[in-house]
């Protein structure tokens, strides 16, 4: 039996941390379940919603065409966005670790700058480097000798160049990464030097096990972040050219505020939901749980 001491103290620790239970209760909690009702329901604002079961679901994946390619923009992104940047991050970290480099300390720096320009006018930024006739990228590409692509305006470039911005822009997962670098002893590269181990197998065999639990982490917060991208397609390219950059959450958005389609859209992020976490469970088991080789 509890003493009047403990509970006084739970009282008490209760008040303390009563505003973040408020708050998520209000702001979290009901607006949760409130969407999954809403999701098994036909709901556009204005009407009383009606209930309607799966409905929505069902409609989802059998009635809507267009939910299937937007299904396909947005693994594209998923598996190819996060691949490249994946491989860009690891590699300009291994290289900002080397400290024979003169001026590291600059290079960090401006390699972490474009995380901080805001989603608005980081998106105005690339509508101007891409442009396909007077551009910054393909008129450099024009002095080489190479006609540049349509990149916005292009069907077939449109992701590629969404991808390109994404690079642009892993100054987080490089920090991260380079925190990592910092981490692994040099020890194992002597040791491995003195055995005739090459670069590239030292790098292979040494730095990418011992990075495992910093790319994971990268991996899934990466993931995460391309389900939820919104700003830069709204704002480039609004889902065009050919819905081919029509990713999941602008279709969400769109069926939600411009269609007033709010019970469907309320399926979409349940199905989101399911989406982010069936991938996060398989990274986490293909990296068997954050484990670095020994």
């Amino acid at each position: 039996m509890s003493s009047k001491t403990d509970r006084k103290n739970l009282r008490n620790g209760l008040l303390f941390i009563s505003p973040w239970i408020i708050g998520f209760l209000l702001f979290t909690a009901y607006p949760l379940f409130s969407s999954l009702y809403y999701s098994l329901t036909d709901y556009n604002i204005i009407n009383e919603p009606v209930w309607v079961g799966l409905d929505n679901y069902v409609k989802l994946f059998t009635g809507d065409s267009l939910f299937y390619k937007v299904l396909y923009n947005t693994l594209f992104m998923i598996v190819v966005g996060i691949s490249v940047t994946t491989v860009g991050s690891v590699f300009i970290a291994i290289l900002l670790n080397n400290r024979r480099i003169r001026g590291l300390a600059f290079f960090r720096v401006v390699f972490f700058l474009p995380t901080l320009v805001p989603l608005v006018v980081l998106s105005i930024l690339w509508i101007w480097v891409l442009q396909p006739d007077n551009g910054v990228l393909n008129t450099i590409l024009g002095f080489i000798g190479i006609e540049g692509p349509g990149w916005f305006s292009s069907p077939f470039w449109a992701k590629p160049a969404f991808v390109l911005m994404a690079l642009w822009g892993s100054g987080q997962m490089i920090i991260i990464y380079l925190a990592g670098l910092q981490g692994i002893s040099d020890s194992l590269y002597e040791a491995a030097s003195i055995d005739g181990a090459s670069s590239w197998r030292q790098v292979l065999h040494i730095t990418i096990p011992m990075l495992k639990p910093a790319i994971v982490f990268n991996v899934i917060t990466g993931m995460i972040g391309t389900l939820q991208s919104f700003a830069e397609s709204f704002i480039i390219t609004n889902g065009g050219p050919d819905g081919s950059t029509m990713f999941y959450s602008l279709y969400l958005y769109q069926n939600a505020f411009q269609y007033a389609k709010m019970g469907y859209a309320s399926a979409m992020a349940w199905i989101l939901l399911v989406i982010a976490l069936l991938i996060t469970l398989f990274l986490f088991k293909l990296s068997n749980g954050f484990k670095a080789e020994e």
